[in-house]
């Protein structure tokens, strides 16, 4: 029988302490390794009713099943692969594609459903997790459901919880789970000696460029392209498995993690088939039966060299691995970190886990996961405090020599507020997208006001428009200068990256125009971390060094007495579209 590490068992208290109170749904985050089949284990064994465990490989289904029968309880299995469908005993683990096909079985109330590496979720009414849920929920519409994962998050379809425990929001309101009741991070794991410390080394001569590959919103590569990269790298290939070769001496374990099928298989012919060192591959569309014999070798150490794409990133166990070596892109902190996760299992005489990069993903693996597709190569996540509420969010954004924050893409304060009992998002946004017809601010993606409902105009229309037009200038914004006219007035100038400029004058004595000025510039100062409301003309120069340009200005063709000059008509700030902002490729 296993004895519960602390924070193991701070986790299930949390979780008895949720369902207390709430019938929503959970989520508990603990890194790679740190032990969640124990908090599984201790949950079912707590349990009062009947309970059901899924897991989307058969090899999680054992792994679960097997530490809570270390109580010297029983329990029933439900998956195919392991040759068992029973639902006898209060506790069955099961594997969700076995018993979303049988659901019909599930005809009596179970009172919690704990789902492991609750990422892969989602609750579209086809999905089988949806399905079997559904089907649970006829026998107990209070159906607790609580899922763990070492990484919460999903490129693509965001985070997979709305709320955090510790006091702000993540995903939407309709994200899959409704809190993240209990998180420890990796860097607290590794310095507590729960886990093996990883020893990081950046691949300095051979490596390979995948900067230029384009992604979707899943961040995944385009394969095209990454194949014809790869077919001509061949060299660089071979030189890097010979890297891998020689620092594999001293190693026990090695993980290979290729990029498409056929880098993996160039990968296995260059290691060779030496009878001490054996290598294997492990695709999607291995065999079961061979599938099951290389792990259970690679297990024994039989084989030292484990080649894989796409398939052992979750659900695999093998603590003896020590080196890790990534040939393959993400642009997923997520997925590096579930892929360096699986050398940091503690050893019998394993000090580290060597994990070499050959792709230049350029991640620290204590880097949190942002929320976001990173901007560019030269992002890092960045701490912004909120001006409203004081809460200190986590943005991609660049900064300094010195650390000072200089640029950040964060939209709207993660914190959560609570008024009279009733929790709610803090509203101050960094980036918006004003209402023409009330003022509000809204989200730069809104297509309706949140406050009036009334429709937003797409910034695309608007630019589409003004290039229709003969009368109509646009200006790609690469800059401003700032002119003091008189004692009260401020020039702004606006150039385009080809040399056209327009400008724009603001009057300090009229309280019309100050309120202008700060609806575009004081509400956007410093990028939303210092907002203010200048009144005066000398607040205005003295703040000018964080003034933020808009991304575009559209100008049209002043009264025939102003003799051709341009009236600024509309500023576009915070934009995201299909046209090109200035100075971008």
């Amino acid at each position: 029988m296993y004895q519960l590490r602390h924070y193991q068992s701070e986790a299930v208290q949390n979780t008895v302490a949720h369902f207390k109170q709430s019938d929503d749904a959970a989520v508990i985050v603990l890194p790679t390794g740190a032990g969640k089949s124990l908090v599984i284990a201790e949950l079912a064994r707590i349990a009062k009713r009947k309970i059901l465990v899924l897991a989307h490989v058969k090899e999680l289904v054992e792994q679960n099943s097997e530490k809570y029968k270390s109580y010297g309880l029983e329990a029933s299995i439900f998956s195919a692969g392991l040759k068992q469908k029973s639902l006898k005993y209060q506790v069955t683990f099961a594997s969700i594609q076995s018993i979303a096909k049988s659901l019909d079985k599930l005809d009596e109330a179970y009172s919690l459903v704990i789902i492991d590496e609750c990422h892969r979720v989602n609750l579209e009414k086809t999905s089988q997790y949806a399905q079997v849920i559904k089907q649970l929920k006829q026998h107990n519409t209070s159906l607790k459901v609580l899922g763990l994962t070492a990484t919460p998050y999903r490129m693509g379809s965001g985070w997979i919880y709305h709320e955090h425990y510790h006091g702000f929001v993540r995903g939407s309101e309709d994200s899959v789970f409704k809190k993240c009741i209990y998180e420890l991070p990796l860097r607290y794991m590794i310095k507590h000696e729960f886990l093996t410390p990883p020893n990081m080394l950046d691949a300095a001569i051979n490596h390979y460029d995948f900067s230029a590959i384009s992604t979707d919103s899943f961040g995944r590569f385009d394969n095209q392209e990454m194949s014809l990269l790869l077919k001509g790298s061949q060299r660089v290939t071979k030189a890097i498995v010979g890297q891998i070769i020689e620092f594999a001496q001293t190693r026990e374990g090695v993980m290979i993690f290729a990029s498409t099928i056929e880098h993996a298989k160039e990968i296995l012919s260059y290691l060779g088939d030496d009878v001490n060192n054996k290598s294997e591959l492990v695709i999607g569309d291995t065999d079961l039966k061979d599938r099951d014999r290389i792990i259970s070798e690679f297990k024994q150490k039989k084989i030292k060299y484990l080649v894989n794409v796409s398939v052992l990133t979750t659900g695999f166990d093998a603590p003896h691995v020590d080196f890790i070596a990534i040939l393959r892109p993400t642009e997923s902190v997520s997925l590096y970190q579930q892929i360096v996760g699986r050398g940091l299992r503690l050893s019998d005489n394993k000090k580290n886990c060597l994990v070499v990069d050959y792709a230049g993903n350029g991640y620290d693996i204590f880097y949190p996961e942002v929320g976001d597709k990173k901007p560019d190569s030269d992002s890092e996540p960045v701490q912004v405090l909120c001006p409203g509420c004081g809460f200190a969010n986590l943005f991609w954004g660049k900064t300094d020599d010195s650390g000072k924050v200089i640029e950040h893409f964060g939209r709207r304060c993660k914190g959560i507020l609570e008024d009279d009992d009733i929790k709610h998002q803090c509203d101050f946004r960094f980036r918006f997208k004003q209402c023409d017809s009330c003022g509000a601010e809204n989200d730069i993606a809104a297509r309706r006001c949140h406050e009036c409902d009334c429709a937003i105009v797409d910034p695309d229309d608007k630019l589409k428009a003004a290039l229709n037009l003969k009368d109509a200038l646009v200006i790609r914004c690469s800059g401003m200068q700032f002119e003091v006219t008189s004692v009260h007035k401020l020039k702004i100038t606006y150039f385009d990256e080809d040399g056209a400029s327009c400008d724009e004058v603001f009057n300090f004595e009229n309280t019309g125009s100050v309120y202008y000025f700060n609806q575009a510039f004081g509400k956007r100062l410093a990028g939303g971390q210092k907002p203010k409301y200048l009144k005066t003309l000398t607040e205005a120069v003295e703040n000018k060094n964080y003034f933020r340009a808009p991304d575009f200005v559209i100008a049209r063709k002043a009264h025939k007495k102003s003799r051709g000059a341009w009236r600024i008509a509309e500023k576009i700030f915070d934009y995201e579209g299909s046209y090109r902002k200035a100075n971008q490729e």
